[in-house]
């Protein structure tokens, strides 16, 4: 597969509602709960990319940054940033929303390289990544800046 294929087909978004069910005794999301969706969402876009099946090969470490609280729509938002032979590197974050109150924010973030995978469920390789568009570069380059970042300081923490 020698074919390219552009951050724009990664992109996916999906909401929702955080119900009784993903909750913990405080009334918050559970973290297992977040990482599915998350996991989902890298699944989606990569699919998308690859348009083949894939797995998960890695997450990077996980940055809770705040609660979501029972009633808050939730948003995962990921796309595909790199590409290796046969893994797509895709950045993943989740917001959650407070309508009432007219309240966004950011409550997680992380990297998955995911690997797709050909009939015989062995690895296949993937179209490279084309960034047509400024928006598509800078969000590719965001997300590069910010692997890079986090890499950094988790090594300069050991």
């Amino acid at each position: 597969m020698n074919e390219t294929e552009t951050l724009s087909e990664s992109h996916t978004v999906m909401s929702e509602i955080l119900m009784p069910n993903d909750t913990n005794n405080l009334g918050r999301a559970l973290g297992g709960s977040v990482l599915h969706w998350m996991d989902i969402c890298a699944a989606i876009s990569s699919r998308r990319f690859s348009r083949r099946q894939v797995v998960t090969a890695s997450m990077d470490h996980v940055d809770f940054l705040g609660p979501i609280d029972l009633g808050d729509i939730v948003t995962v938002e990921g796309y595909v940033f790199e590409t290796g032979k046969t893994s797509m590197d895709v950045v993943v974050t989740v917001r959650a929303e407070r309508p009432s109150r007219n309240e966004k924010r950011d409550t997680a973030t992380s990297f998955f390289t995911m690997v797709a995978l050909d009939e015989d469920e062995r690895p296949a390789s993937v179209p490279d990544l084309d960034c047509p568009t400024d928006d598509q570069k800078t969000l590719r380059d965001d997300a590069l800046r910010r692997r890079e970042k986090r890499r950094t300081s988790i090594s300069a923490s050991q």
